[in-house]
């Protein structure tokens, strides 16, 4: 298969690029660094030539509500009116466990997105997924001043990047299916513990001050909203596991 990319240099996208390579696909990056501008539509009808399908697992660094709905919602409109154009026969689109009813900030943007997918006349499949375990660095490097981090109080069941991308190229490889199970780490875990484990890991001894922030974002975090259901699937990967591989463990 031909496969496009969304997004192909970010976190999730350099697995999603690696694993469909090692599985044999064609890959064709979509990113600004190759060339191609999912907003503004530049590159876009030239990467999609002859493609068996889209993977979308772009993103945007801020968190400001306009911001993010604007990005997710022009890519994912630009993105689709090619497809269309060069009968691209599937599009997959990654999405975030818990967002519904959020309007506010990135997850705001998220439910753009799928209003965008959903409403449009396009062989689509959304997966769902928990945050990574990447979440943790992420948000340390928003919150930490100085010497200290004031990290939000939440709840999150995160997973391995590399357990989503596989998840992707599956769905990818096979007939658009809509929404599906929800996929999920194997186990939920305090971000501020996180927060704390990922430091020692890394050799820092940054105070973690818990935090309970405001905002929708912040309070789904907290009451288990952005926890996953029953039926969802899960990975093996733990955080533990995974801070073992970062590089400065070796």
């Amino acid at each position: 298969m031909r496969i496009a990319i969304a997004g192909a240099t970010g976190t999730l996208g350099k697995h999603v690029a690696r694993i469909a390579q090692e599985r044999g696909h064609q890959v064709v990056p979509m990113s600004r660094t190759a060339g191609v501008d999912i907003v503004t539509g530049r590159g876009v009808p030239e990467a999609l030539r002859g493609a068996d399908a889209v993977i979308d697992v772009a993103s945007v660094a801020s968190a400001a509500t306009d911001a993010c709905v604007a990005f997710f919602r022009d890519s994912s409109t630009t993105l689709l009116a090619a497809e269309k154009a060069a009968s691209v026969p599937h599009h997959v689109a990654l999405s975030i466990v818990g967002i519904d009813g959020i309007s506010s900030g990135y997850y705001a943007g998220k439910n753009a997105q799928e209003r965008v997918v959903t409403t449009s006349d396009a062989p689509w499949t959304i997966l769902r997924a928990t945050q990574f375990h990447e979440f943790a660095p992420q948000m340390l490097t928003q919150t930490t001043f100085g010497p200290v981090a004031a990290v939000p109080v939440g709840r999150l069941q995160p997973v391995a990047a590399a357990e989503v991308a596989s998840a992707l190229v599956e769905l990818a490889e096979g007939r658009p299916r809509g929404r599906v199970t929800d996929l999920a780490g194997p186990r939920q875990e305090s971000l501020v513990d996180m927060a704390r484990r990922y430091l020692r890991a890394t050799g820092r001894r940054t105070p973690v001050i818990p935090l309970r922030m405001p905002g929708q974002m912040f309070r789904a975090m907290r009451d288990g909203s952005v926890l996953p259901g029953p039926g969802a699937t899960l990975g093996s990967q733990t955080f533990d596991e995974w801070l073992k591989q970062l590089p400065s463990q070796g």
